[in-house]
C-alpha cells in the first residue's frame, strides 16, 4: 500500500482553509497512487487551538465542515487526519484521530496521554481515551497514536510521565505499522532527541513507524514537521522538509521489509534561522499584516532581527528606522546605514533629540540632567512611541529586538524597546545571536563586521557598555540557562564553578524582572524553556531558595 503523509501548516480557527488545504494534498497524494493519505494532530483545527474548544459554535462548525467538506473527498482512498470529536454520549471532548473512507468514519483512536506541562495545558480540555485499539484498513493493521502517547517509553526515559505506555498497549495486538501523528513544538535539539526516541520504539517493537506532525507556526509555537518513516531496525527510510510543507510517499511493503536507504539530517544554527524566519512569517500572514518597522541601533540584537524579517517578509516589507539621540555613536549610526543598505530596505532617519531636551526640561525643571535610569529609559521610550506611531499610521507591525539574555535579567525598558508586536529573538540568548549574525553573513557581509566585532551597549549614557551592568554574555549564559532552563537551584549553579555573589545577583535580577516579562510582546520559542506560556511565575513573591 502506499501512504502518503501530508505535512500540513494549518491556520488556528481556519476550519474551512484549512480542510481546503487538507483536499488539496489528498487530490495531490491520489495522483501520486497513494492508498491513504495521513495528516498530523488537529489537522482540521490547528494546534493548540486553547480556548477557541470553549465555544460551543466551534465546535459545531468543525463538525459540519468535515461532514460536508473533507468525508466526501474520501472516495476510495483513506484519510486519517486529526481533529477534535465532541462525544454525544458523554458530553465531552477528545482528541482525536479519524479514520475516512468512502465517505464515512470508519476509525477512531482518541488521545490517551494530555500533557499539561511546558506550553501544554490539554486535560483543561480534553478527556483521556479509555482504550487503545488497532485499525484495520485494507490490509494493513494500523497501530494509531496521537503525538504525547510516542513520549512515554519506560526503556527511553529514565521517569516516564504515566502509567500508560501507550505504543505497548498497541504493540500487544501485532500491528504492521504504528502511526504516530503529532503537533509537536520545536526547540533547538528536539529534532535529535525525537528522533533518537522513536527510533529506540521502533528496534524494540521491531515494527516501523510513520511519524507525521505538523509544521508552521502558531503564536510563540514553531513546528519544524520534519515528518519522517522509520523501518522495524530503526533506520529513518524517508523525511519530509523542515518548516515547510511537504508531501511524502512510502510503500508499506517496502518499508516493513526495510529496504529503504538510512537517512540522518544534522541540527545546527540555520534551523534556529529557519525557525525564526518561519515564526515571523507565519505571525504576519496568520494575522492578516504584511508589512513591519524595526528600530536600528547599529547594534547586533536589531542588525538580526531585520535580516530575519527580510528573509521573512521580503524586502519591500521591512522599513528600517534610525532614531539616534546625543549618546548615538557616528558607528552606531553608521552600521544601521549600511546593513539597511546591504539588506535594500526603506531606511528612515528620526532624530530623538529634540523630544529628549523637551523631557529633560519638563522632568528637571531649571536643574542640569542629572544621568539616572529615569532619563535613560526616556530615550527608551521616545523611540517606542515614534516606532509604534509609524507602524499605527502605515499599518505596520513592529518587530522588538530583545534578546533572552536582556530579557532574563530585565535590560530593557517597559514601553520603550519592548513596544512592539512580536519578539522574535526573545528566546534566543545573547551568544547564540552571535552564532546567527555569522549565519547570516555565511555567504557575503550584510550585518557589517563592525557591528559583530563591537562591544554591546545600549548608548543611553555617554560610555555605556552592557558589561557596566551585566557580566560577560559567554558568563551569564550560561548561568541564565541553568536556572530558566534546567531548574537548577543557587548551590549547584555555583558548584559549577560560578562565584556565589555573581550567581544571587543575577537570579534576583532574573526574578525582579518578572513583571517586565509579563507585559512583553510574544515572543518566539526556539530553547527547551521560554519566557512565555511554558514558564509560569508569580509576579509578587518573595521566595529566594537556598540564596542566604
Amino acid at each position: 500500500m502506499k501512504i502518503a503523509i501530508a505535512q500540513l501548516n494549518p491556520t488556528i480557527g481556519d476550519i474551512k482553509g484549512n480542510i481546503n488545504k487538507m483536499i488539496g494534498m489528498i487530490d495531490k497524494s491520489r495522483a501520486a497512487g497513494a492508498e491513504l493519505v495521513v495528516f498530523p494532530e488537529m489537522a482540521t483545527i490547528g494546534y493548540p487551538p486553547k480556548d477557541l474548544l470553549l465555544n460551543p459554535d466551534f465546535i459545531e462548525a468543525l463538525n459540519d465542515l468535515t461532514e460536508q467538506l473533507l468525508l466526501p473527498v474520501s472516495h476510495n482512498i483513506g484519510i486519517l487526519f486529526g481533529t477534535v470529536v465532541y462525544d454525544n454520549v458523554s458530553g465531552m471532548l477528545y482528541n482525536s484521530a479519524l479514520l475516512a473512507y468512502n465517505g464515512k468514519i470508519v476509525g477512531r483512536q482518541n488521545k490517551s496521554l494530555l500533557p499539561t506541562y511546558d506550553v501544554f495545558d490539554e486535560t483543561r480540555y480534553f478527556m483521556p481515551a479509555d482504550t487503545r485499539q488497532c485499525m484495520q484498513f485494507g490490509d494493513l493493521k494500523l497501530g494509531v497514536s496521537i503525538c504525547e502517547d510516542i513520549w512515554n517509553d519506560k526503556d527511553f526515559w529514565d521517569r516516564p510521565r504515566y502509567p500508560i505506555d501507550v505504543i505497548s498497549e498497541l504493540a500487544l495486538q501485532q500491528p504492521d505499522i504504528f502511526i504516530n501523528i503529532s503537533a509537536s513544538p520545536y526547540h533547538y535539539g528536539k529534532f535529535a532527541l525525537r528522533s533518537d526516541m522513536i527510533k529506540s520504539i521502533a528496534k524494540k517493537h521491531q515494527i516501523p513507524i510513520i511519524y507525521a506532525n505538523q509544521v508552521g507556526a502558531n503564536d510563540e509555537l514553531i513546528f519544524d514537521g520534519g515528518s519522517f518513516c522509520i523501518d522495524a531496525l530503526g533506520n529513518r527510510a524517508l523525511q519530509a522538509k523542515v518548516f515547510d510543507e511537504d508531501i511524502i510517499t512510502i510503500d508499506s511493503q517496502k518499508l516493513i521489509q526495510g529496504t529503504y536507504s538510512n537517512y540522518d539530517p544534522n541540527e545546527d544554527v540555520a534551523w534556529i534561522h529557519d525557525a525564526l524566519v518561519l515564526g515571523i512569517r507565519d505571525y504576519f500572514h496568520k494575522t492578516g499584516c504584511e508589512k513591519t518597522a524595526v528600530a536600528l541601533s547599529g547594534g547586533i540584537d536589531s542588525a538580526v532581527v531585520c535580516a530575519l524579517a527580510v528573509d521573512a517578509l521580503g524586502k519591500q516589507n521591512v522599513l528600517g528606522l534610525s532614531m539616534p539621540s546625543r549618546y548615538s555613536s557616528a558607528g552606531s549610526r553608521d552600521d544601521a546605514y549600511i546593513l539597511a543598505k546591504n539588506l535594500d530596505i526603506e531606511f528612515r532617519t528620526y532624530p530623538i533629540e529634540d523630544v529628549f531636551e523637551a523631557c529633560l526640561r519638563t522632568f528637571n525643571g531649571d536643574s542640569s540632567p542629572k544621568g539616572d535610569l529615569a532619563e535613560e529609559n526616556i530615550q527608551a521610550r521616545i523611540r517606542g512611541n515614534f516606532v509604534m506611531f509609524i507602524a499605527n499610521r502605515e499599518n505596520r507591525m513592529a518587530l522588538t529586538t530583545g534578546n533572552k539574555s536582556e530579557l532574563a535579567v530585565g535590560y530593557c525598558t517597559l514601553y520603550g524597546d519592548m513596544c512592539g508586536a512580536l519578539a522574535p529573538i526573545s528566546d534566543v540568548p545573547k551568544t547564540m545571536v552571535y552564532e546567527l549574525a555569522r549565519y547570516i553573513n555565511r555567504r557575503c557581509e550584510i550585518i557589517p563586521e563592525s557591528t559583530i566585532t563591537k562591544a554591546p551597549s545600549a548608548e543611553l549614557r555617554p560610555g555605556q557598555k552592557d558589561e557596566d551592568s551585566l557580566p560577560p554574555y559567554a558568563i551569564l549564559d550560561p548561568i541564565l540557562r541553568a536556572y530558566i532552563e534546567e531548574n537548577k537551584s543557587f548551590a549547584q549553579i555555583v558548584a559549577m564553578g560560578y562565584e556565589a555573589d555573581l550567581v544571587k545577583d543575577i537570579i534576583h535580577k532574573v526574578d525582579r524582572a518578572e513583571f517586565k516579562r509579563r507585559q512583553a510582546a510574544p515572543g518566539l520559542k526556539v530553547t527547551t524553556k521560554a519566557f512565555g506560556i511554558g514558564r509560569r511565575m508569580p509576579i509578587a513573591q518573595r521566595w529566594t531558595g537556598s540564596i542566604i
